[in-house]
């Protein structure tokens, strides 16, 4: 059967097909509280579950998703999900994470927009938050999929793991709730936002804020003129980021000749290789959860009023695994060494070897096969 999938524009929104979705309505009677000291709720996290809970609760795995994921972590391209699964061929009966072993859960996070409360979501008085969206941090994201868990029966993960952003919560978790796995797998992130890291987020808030469209963040009245082109501006920031030149410079030699100009042709043809890529993810984004999710990573910092980075890895009791991409120039290795150097639990060290960059977390399947089988057992 052939299915037709619309085009999106923004983020998902209630009454869209759920998709593999389940949704969990948390803080509807203590609202939570954020880093910031206020209060926010009820809310809601969207999140997909594979295989089934043990007796004991002792074979769930939390798997955190980066930035531009959602929890979609497995399965094909259906309704609701516009893309497949971003860990698809890692994730099943028999793969590395083995389903008919484990319970895994992946939740969409806090802020986003793909079926969690973030800001394209509906307000109390039925009108999206739009700019009234409160700032929240990755420790709020955390203290939401603590609800979550909660409301699960989960007090115990077998093992936690979480790449780039996914790796900042991952973090989190176990420096907040130090007994709350046995197991931690940390990839390609790092335990504070660098000046570097800062300055390409901030520059990419700039671009979408810039867009006429954006209306100080109030655009929802319109949704056939969303900021589209900041966003895709923003979008190629991140892509530059993210990969690495090698990787780049691969790409657009390989890019077809459409004419005769050789400022259009080859290496010249990054500008509208980036653009076309940047213009199909950010159809499917939301201009204002893109700034939160960036703000949020900007504010990251496990040692934030614990006595400094270093202090904080020290309460990590989790058997750990820090997984680095070689060619990562968004986290730099330095940044995984630094976590590893911190630990004091049983630690392994990893350096992924991927023409892609950053991105090598999501495409070096054979690698990261064997990282998941090791630290699984």
């Amino acid at each position: 059967m052939n299915l037709t999938i619309p085009e999106r524009k923004g983020a998902w929104r209630a009454g869209d097909h759920p998709g593999q979705r389940q949704f969990a309505t948390l803080f509807s009677q203590s609202p939570l509280s954020l880093e910031s000291g206020e209060l926010f709720g009820p809310l809601t996290l969207a999140y997909e579950t594979w295989g089934k809970l043990n007796s004991d609760r002792s074979n769930a795995i939390l798997l955190l998703h980066g930035f531009s994921g959602d929890s979609h972590a497995a399965g094909p391209i259906t309704p609701g999900h516009p893309t497949a699964g971003w860990w698809d061929h890692l994730i099943g009966p028999g793969r590395p994470i083995d389903t008919d072993q484990f319970y895994l859960v992946c939740p969409n996070a806090f802020g986003s927009c793909h079926g969690s409360t973030g800001p394209a979501s509906l307000d109390l008085d039925g009108i999206p938050y739009g700019s009234r969206f409160k700032s929240i941090t990755i420790r709020d994201m955390v203290a939401a999929e603590k609800g979550l868990a909660n409301q699960l029966g989960i007090d115990h993960w077998h093992t936690i793991i979480g790449g780039s952003m996914g790796g900042m919560r991952a973090l989190e978790w176990v420096v907040t709730w130090p007994n709350s796995t046995d197991r931690l797998l940390l990839i390609a992130t790092g335990a504070y936002a660098t000046a570097e890291q800062i300055s390409l987020h901030s520059t990419q808030i700039r671009a979408i804020k810039l867009d006429q469209n954006y209306h100080g963040g109030d655009f929802y009245a319109n949704l056939d003129s969303p900021p589209l082109h900041g966003l895709s501006l923003a979008r190629s920031i991140a892509v530059i980021s993210y990969g690495c030149e090698r990787h780049l410079d691969q790409v657009f030699r390989r890019l077809p000749e459409a004419d005769n100009n050789p400022i259009t042709q080859g290496r010249y043809a990054a500008e509208a290789y980036l653009q076309q890529h940047s213009e199909v993810v950010a159809r499917r984004l939301d201009a204002n959860s893109y700034i939160t999710l960036t703000k949020a990573m900007s504010h990251h910092d496990i040692g934030r009023n614990r006595g400094g980075y270093q202090q904080a890895l020290a309460k990590i009791t989790a058997r750990t695994h820090v997984v680095s991409v070689a060619s990562d120039r968004l986290f730099l290795p330095r940044l995984q060494q630094e976590i590893a150097a911190g630990i004091r639990s049983e630690i392994t060290f990893t350096s992924i070897n991927s023409a892609h960059g950053h991105d090598g977390f999501l495409c070096e399947y054979s690698q990261l096969a064997s990282i998941l089988r090791q630290t699984l057992c």
